[in-house]
């Protein structure tokens, strides 16, 4: 009898026309890499979630097209997710090997190079 993981992924390659095509290894840190950035993103309350999209599309990828307060209420909600953390994170789900935890959390503040 086919496992529960095993007939999940087989009902998803049939809705999704590209997904057959993915090695399952791909689909697997894609999934994990989706799950990071939900960590990330709860990380925000509700309320500052939808300002966090009310921001980003009236600005429409350009800063210029927010006002200075805008910008700044921005880049507070962005740095709450703490973009970083997720690259660094994200990046060491991807590698091979396990990555030295400077790369993946940043140097410390306060520590000299």
């Amino acid at each position: 009898m086919p496992s529960t993981t095993a007939i999940a992924v087989a009902k998803a390659t049939e809705r999704l026309p590209g997904l057959r095509r993915l090695p399952i290894l791909r689909l697997l840190a894609l999934g994990e890499v989706l799950l990071l950035a939900r960590d990330h993103i709860e990380k925000l309350e509700p309320g500052e979630r939808r300002r966090l999209v009310v921001l980003i599309g009236r600005g429409r990828g350009r800063a210029s097209k927010l006002s200075k307060r805008e910008r700044a209420e921005l880049a507070r909600l962005v740095a709450k997710a703490e973009p970083r953390l997720f690259a660094g994170m994200a990046a060491d789900k991807l590698s091979p090997v396990p990555l030295p935890n400077r790369v993946v959390r940043g140097q410390q503040k306060g520590s000299a190079q």
